[in-house]
C-alpha cells in the first residue's frame, strides 16, 4: 500500500478546506490520496485570544489563508496532476541511516515531511504526480513562531557543508552514496534557502539515483517548503514555478489581500 509522506494532498477551494479542517485532525496517520490537511498544533487551537491593541503583533496565519497560498496543478503545467499517493521510492530510500547526526536530521526530516519542525498554527499541504517522469511535488504553507523559522533556516543553510557528502544505508542495508549542494533562488520572501540532494546507490537491484531539489521561503512568521523530484531527476521549471508564485499567494494573504492566479502561459510547462 502506498504511504501518503503525512500530508500529501489534493488542493481544494478555500471554502472546502475550512469544511475539511473542521472535520481533520492535525499531524500524521496515513491518509488516502485526495485528501487535504489543514490543520493547527493543540498549542494554538487552545491558546486564548490576546486584547486587540494598536501594538498588536500581525495576526497568525490562518488555514483558510494557507489554503488560499497553496499552488495547484494547473499552476505548473498540463503534465501535473493530483497525487494518488507516495511513490515507491520515498519509503525504500528515505527511510534510511546516516553516518552522521545533522545528515539523519536531514533525512528524516524529508521522510516525515518536517524540515523546519512542527508548525505552531495551521498547515496546509498538496501533493502532485508528474505523469511524464514520475516524479512527486510536495508543497507545504504552514505557520510557525519567528524563532523556530529562523532555526530552522539557518539549520537548513549548513547543509551543504555539513553534509555535502554522506552515506547513507536503507533498510534492506544497501548503501547510498549522498550529495548534498545549494541551488540557486532568486530573492523569494523575508529569507530562503534551496537544496538540490542525490542519492546513488541500488534499488530493487538496479542502480538508480534518487534526485530531489528542495525549497524553503520565509514570509513573515509563515513558511513555504516543497520538495520536487525522482527516480529521473527534478525539474528545476516546476520548483522555480512553484516557489515564486507560492511565495507571491504567501505574501499577499499575509498582507490581505486575495492571491492572483497563474498566467496563462505559467500553466502550459
Amino acid at each position: 500500500m502506498n504511504r501518503l509522506p503525512r500530508v500529501l494532498a489534493t488542493p481544494l477551494a478555500a471554502g472546502a478546506l475550512l469544511t475539511s479542517a473542521a472535520c481533520s485532525g492535525g499531524g500524521g496517520g496515513d491518509r488516502g490520496a485526495g485528501d487535504t490537511v489543514a490543520s493547527a498544533s493543540p498549542a494554538a487551537r487552545q491558546a486564548p485570544s490576546a486584547p486587540a491593541s494598536a501594538s498588536a503583533a500581525p495576526a497568525a496565519l490562518t488555514e483558510a489563508q494557507a489554503g488560499a497560498a497553496m499552488v495547484t496543478a494547473g499552476d505548473l503545467g498540463t503534465r501535473w496532476a493530483p497525487t494518488e499517493g507516495a511513490a515507491t521510492w520515498h519509503d525504500a530510500v528515505l527511510k534510511a541511516q546516516a553516518d552522521r547526526p545533522d545528515c539523519q536530521r536531514l533525512l528524516d526530516g524529508l521522510y516525515e515531511d518536517d524540515l523546519l519542525g512542527e508548525p505552531s498554527g495551521a498547515r496546509v499541504v498538496t501533493g502532485f504526480d508528474d505523469g511524464e517522469t514520475g516524479g512527486q511535488l510536495r508543497y507545504e504553507v504552514a505557520a510557525y513562531g519567528r524563532p523556530q523559522l529562523d532555526t530552522g533556516m539557518a539549520w537548513l543553510q549548513t547543509m551543504p557543508v555539513k553534509c555535502g557528502q554522506f552515506t547513507a544505508t536503507d533498510a534492506k542495508g544497501a548503501r547510498w552514496a549522498v550529495q548534498v549542494v545549494d541551488s540557486s533562488l532568486p530573492e523569494l520572501g523575508d529569507a530562503r534557502q534551496g537544496l538540490r540532494m542525490m542519492m546513488t546507490g541500488n534499488l530493487e537491484g538496479a542502480p538508480a539515483t534518487l534526485t530531489l531539489d528542495v525549497v524553503s521561503v520565509r514570509v513573515g512568521d509563515s513558511a513555504l517548503t516543497l520538495t520536487d523530484g525522482g527516480l529521473e531527476g527534478a525539474d528545476d521549471e516546476s520548483t522555480r514555478q512553484a516557489s515564486q508564485l507560492g511565495t507571491q499567494r504567501l505574501k499577499d494573504v499575509v498582507a490581505g489581500k486575495t492571491p492572483a492566479a497563474a498566467s496563462p502561459a505559467a500553466q502550459q510547462g
